[in-house]
């Protein structure tokens, strides 16, 4: 069952949704090539609490760390690590907070140093995704309007779109419904309604979206090696249009 948010509980959501876009701030100030995914993991946990917040990936169903750093041809839920990050890489960092009971979600991708003209590509193709996919995200309109526009610019710019990993509904719990697939038709699906709240968190390959978990049951990784980018806001459907709660 799909939870409307009242315009005060989305104003409450507000709080742990900014704690992670001011991650994403600082994290876009120091990260670069020599920097490990482990000391950005740490920097999140501590600024998380700093804020006010409460970290959440930490322990859910076993997971290691306070953020996914997901580097190159990892799609998602990668693990930070002590390895260096080098110039030409591409980081997808994805961070949850919570404050007063509400949960924030957001991911953004990185460019370490100068990247190559395919990887800005992508990384950019995947951007646009994002912001097509919100344009869509309007009161009246149905899901499929937005997983139809990004579907169409990523396979017109010579990507695919990953379908086994889900956006969802956000509020109270981290995944609420609806969860659904970035790609479909539009006209079709859930109908939006105001007071919707949900992640859109497109996942581009460069090559294939089918993916392969590593053994640690977590790591999603493109099954050709190719590169994966992504960029995710929590939305909210309000009358005046998409209210996007983790703008930076």
């Amino acid at each position: 069952m799909i939870t409307l948010k009242s315009r005060q509980e989305i104003e409450d959501m507000k709080t742990a949704n900014d704690i992670v876009a001011d991650c994403h701030r600082q994290i876009a100030k120091f990260i670069a090539p020599g920097i490990t995914t482990l000391e950005i993991n740490d920097f999140v946990a501590k600024h998380i609490i700093k804020l006010g917040g409460k970290q959440f990936t930490k322990g859910y169903n076993g997971y290691p760390a306070e953020t996914c750093a997901s580097v190159n041809d990892v799609i998602a839920h990668g693990f930070p690590d002590r390895t260096p990050l080098k110039v030409g890489d591409i980081a997808k960092i994805d961070i949850v907070a919570e404050y007063g009971g509400w949960f924030g979600d957001s991911a953004w991708c990185y460019a370490i140093g100068e990247i190559s003209d395919a990887a800005k590509h992508l990384m950019q193709t995947t951007k646009d995704c994002l912001y097509l996919g919100i344009q869509q995200a309007v009161d009246g309109n149905r899901l499929g309007d937005v997983t139809s526009a990004i579907q169409q610019h990523a396979e017109k710019n010579g990507f695919s779109v990953v379908r086994d990993l889900l956006g969802h509904g956000i509020g109270r719990s981290l995944h609420e419904e609806p969860t659904y697939e970035h790609v479909g038709t539009a006209g079709k699906g859930v109908r939006l309604k105001e007071g919707m709240v949900f992640t859109i968190e497109p996942m581009i390959n460069e090559g294939t979206y089918s993916i392969s978990i590593d053994e640690d049951g977590w790591t999603a990784r493109t099954t050709d090696g190719k590169l994966s980018a992504q960029y995710e806001h929590t939305i909210a459907i309000t009358a005046d249009g998409p209210l996007i709660l983790t703008e930076q």
